[in-house]
Order: C-alpha cells, then structure tokens, then sequence
C-alpha cells in the first residue's frame, strides 16, 4: 500500500482507497485531493513523489502548478470586482482599458473575454516567454489585435490570452495586478495556498512536473482519411501550424516553462495558478457558501456567473463545451456533470469544481501530466466522493 498523508471524514474511507489504487497503479507519480462538504472538509489527502529527481516526497504542503484550471480563480477576481459595483460586466472593455478598442474592439463588452467569445484566442506575432512574463508587451499586442471573428457570434477558447484579457481589466480597474488582487481579497481572508505570482519563499514547495513526450513523426504520419469525419476535422486542426487551434497554443511561442521559476514568480493568469488540492477545494467551497465565516460570491452573483452563455463546438478546440461567465460547465459527458456544476479543468488532468445542489466542492492537482489517453485518475476519486455521499444521505 503506498504511504498517504491526510485524512477522510468518516465515510469517506473509499476515497482514500481509490487515491490509493491510483498511485500503486502508476497513474500518478505525485497527486493530492481535497473535498469539501457544505463548507465542511471532509478529504484532505497526499502522496508520492513530488521531484523525481531528488527523491523529495509529496507533503501536506507541497504545491503544483494547476495549469488551466487557473482560469477559474481568474474568474472569480472579475465577478467579485462586478458583485462589489466597481466593474460592468456588460460595458465596453475600451470603457476601462481604452487601448483595446483599435481595430474595432471598443463595442466588445467585458463579458465576452470572460466567455472566449471575443475572437482574440491568437496574436498575429506571437510572444516570447520573456515578453508574456513581462506583461505589458502581451496587454499591448491584444489590444492591438484585430478579432479573428466577428466578437460574439461565436466563441473559441482563449487558452493562453484569456489570463492576460481578464487579468489587464482588473488591473485598469483596481490598480493591482490580478496576483495581487487575489492574493488579498480572497486567499488572505481564507488562508488558502493560492497564487497567481508565487512568492520566492515559497517555491521550494513546488512539485516538478513531468510532462509526456511527443512522438511527432507518428502524429504527423497519421493517414487523416483513414479518420472518421469528427476525428478527421479535429486532428487536421491540431496537426496544420496553420490553423487557428495551432495558432492560439502557440500565441507565447517557444510554449511556456511552468516548472521555471521565473514563470512561476509571474502572472500568467490562464495558466499558472499554484495551490494544494485543499486550498483548491477550499476556494470552491467558499464559492459557493460560507467557510469558516467567508463566502466569496454571494449565491446572486454566482448564479449569474454560471449560468450557460454559449455552448456547441468550439471554434479553436473543435470539440462541444458548454461556458459560463468565466468558469467552465461541463457537457454531460464529463466526468464531474452535473446541471449545477461549474469550474474548471487543467492540463494533465488537474480539476477544481464545485456543485452548488449538492453542497460539493473537489480540488485535484498532480504533477503527471496525461495526455491521449482516458484519464481516470480524477474519475475514480469522484466516484468514490459521490458514493460516500449518497451512502451519508441514505
């Protein structure tokens, strides 16, 4: 049996169990979970390795960078800026930010950066890692850049830019960066392990990542008309450098070094979030009620927030999602659906959500990154949360 740190509520062995299977299994090299219950913590699970090169264990406070589950956090510094009345979700982007209205931005409202329906999933001229970290030099791209489609007739994920668009509204409105903001309006009040900008002290928690390795021959050698037609019109999107699903991975080109500490140390607000599983949890949780005296949106605010603003095939990702104000709505063929829930995953298998009608709020963050195969690591482990909670309401 693998060493587990932590604890689980009563009745929720089963999660340390399948926590379990997951690392004798091999799925994952280090991983944390965390759960919430109606404001309550009920998992607070860790283990494996969390740098394989030396050896060092994954602790009750190691952290992990979470990817694009970051966006849900960046979200949530927009929505509580608009819920105290210092930002209009539905006036111009150019009203706060007014660089952003050339080439016939000025009538794009906040509300569709938050949606990826801006058309600003791309830069003609990519970044480099440098000017990303930087800041100023992405802000000032995006607002120079033409949209690729008319804004608000259709949305395609702003993988990369989405961060830098919510994030350089927040800082015209409050005078803050994003991380600053976050760090202490919501992580402050709720001692979560939560950052968007990782101070220095804390960087030796960190775990590393370990990424896959990419066979690019054999993806590249992949007879497309052998696909059937779906298959086809999404591998074709990932396969052309051309292509405007290339283009929007590739807007900070060489692609971005999370386990650098440089990039840590910045704001990259689309993807480089870093927490603990419980402080993942914990910030969904007060989401969507009160922890420990703190609420983060009130339920007025959070209804508007996640309700579904477009949905269908998404033009970068070219597979069905569903979008809220900001946070992510799984299709029902997700894992974690529900008609209720809202969050966000990340790359490699990270996910925080939480589902307001079953008073539920999940945190999982690992640093083996999955990729083209099933990922059930998560899965399992909700599985095994929604059982220890239909065997307590029973």
């Amino acid at each position: 049996m693998p060493e587990i740190g932590g604890q689980t509520a009563p009745g929720f062995e089963g999660v340390r169990e399948a926590f379990a299977a997951n690392l004798a299994g091999g799925q994952e090299v280090g991983a944390a979970v965390g759960v919430y219950l109606h404001g309550r913590k009920v998992v607070d699970l860790w283990g494996g390795v969390a740098d394989p090169e030396t050896g060092r264990r994954w602790e009750r406070d190691t952290l992990q960078v979470v990817f694009s589950t970051t966006k849900g956090i960046t979200a949530a510094c927009a929505h509580l800026l608009a819920q105290r009345g210092e930002l209009d979700l539905d006036a111009p982007v150019a009203e706060y930010w007014p660089e952003f209205a050339a080439n016939g931005k000025e009538r794009i409202p906040v509300r569709w950066l938050l949606t990826h329906q801006a058309g600003l999933p791309a830069l003609d001229r990519p970044v480099t890692p440098a000017e990303a970290i930087a800041w100023e030099p992405m802000v000032t791209a995006l607002a120079a850049q033409r949209p690729f489609w008319e804004p608000g007739t259709d949305h395609g994920y702003h993988g990369h830019t989405y961060g830098w668009l919510v994030g350089e509204v927040v800082r015209r409105v409050t005078g803050r960066g994003i991380g600053t903001f976050l760090a202490e309006e919501i992580a402050a009040p709720l001692g979560l392990d939560l950052w968007i900008g990782l101070p220095e002290s804390e960087r030796h928690r960190v775990s590393r990542i370990i990424a896959p390795s990419y066979d690019l021959d054999a993806l590249a050698a992949v007879d497309l008309d052998s696909l059937p037609e779906s298959a086809r019109e999404v591998m074709s999107a990932y396969t052309d450098p051309t292509s405007l699903t290339m283009r929007a991975m590739t807007v900070i080109t060489p692609m971005p070094n999370h386990d650098d500490p440089a990039e840590q140390a910045a704001e990259m607000p689309s993807t480089n979030g870093i927490c603990t599983a419980r402080a993942l949890a914990r910030f969904y949780a007060a989401l969507i009620g009160e922890v420990d005296g703190h609420r983060i949106l009130s339920s007025e605010t959070l209804a508007a927030a996640t309700k579904e603003q477009a949905g269908g095939v998404d033009r970068v990702l070219r597979v069905p999602v569903r979008l809220g104000t900001g946070f992510g709505l799984p299709t029902p063929d997700a894992f974690w659906y529900s008609p209720t829930a809202f969050g966000f995953p990340g790359y490699g298998g990270s996910l925080g959500f939480a589902d307001p009608a079953t008073g539920l709020a999940f945190g999982y963050v690992m640093n083996h990154i999955q990729e083209g195969v099933p990922d059930l690591r998560a899965a399992a482990l909700l599985d095994a949360v929604r059982t220890a909670i239909k065997a307590h309401a029973g």
